[in-house]
């Protein structure tokens, strides 16, 4: 059975549950598979040995999504010693899109279309819509969470420097 957390999140300001348990700050990271571009799948072992962020968006389609996930590039691109992944459940072709047309490079976007496997094991599954909620996890090289964000309103930002800041010190 899954768990049901209601009301965790707000979307547009009415509260909405979410599917799959409350990740903590210092627990495991949960397993997951989510496809690539090419749709290859990507599990967290797939992930291991570098420190990695996980930028969870309802769909790159959407303007706060498009730019949680630009700035998460241009973090990217400053951090090559840190895999940034952007976890929607927007189909890899339409995420291709998005990054070719934002010159999204340096960041990983994966899609958990498929089964939304993510979502049920990080507990950001929107249980009505099905898409997932707006979350920020910093994962060491341990597979040991070291951040959490769940964004209390799925429609505004994460704390970037928040989760920024918790890399740097990951990386030294």
């Amino acid at each position: 059975m899954t768990q049901e957390r209601a009301g965790a999140v707000k979307f547009k300001g009415n509260p909405v549950a979410l599917l799959g348990p409350e990740i903590k700050v210092g627990s495991k990271a949960p397993d997951f598979r989510v496809v690539d571009g090419d749709l290859k799948p990507v599990t967290l072992a797939d992930t291991q040995g570098r420190v990695r962020v996980f930028s969870v968006v309802p769909s790159l389609d959407t303007s706060v999504c498009s730019i949680q996930t630009a700035k998460f590039n241009e973090s990217a691109i400053k951090l090559s010693s840190v895999d940034i992944y952007t976890v929607s459940v927007d189909l890899p072709f339409a995420q291709k899109r998005w990054c070719g047309a934002h010159d999204a490079t340096a960041v990983k976007v994966v899609s958990d279309y498929q089964d939304r496997s993510f979502g049920l094991h990080w507990g950001t599954l929107l249980k009505d819509l099905k898409l997932l909620a707006r979350a920020v996890f910093v994962v060491d090289k341990e597979d040991v969470v070291r951040w959490v964000q769940y964004v209390p309103e799925v429609t505004e930002e994460p704390d970037y420097d928040g989760a920024l800041a918790v890399v740097k010190r990951l990386v030294g």
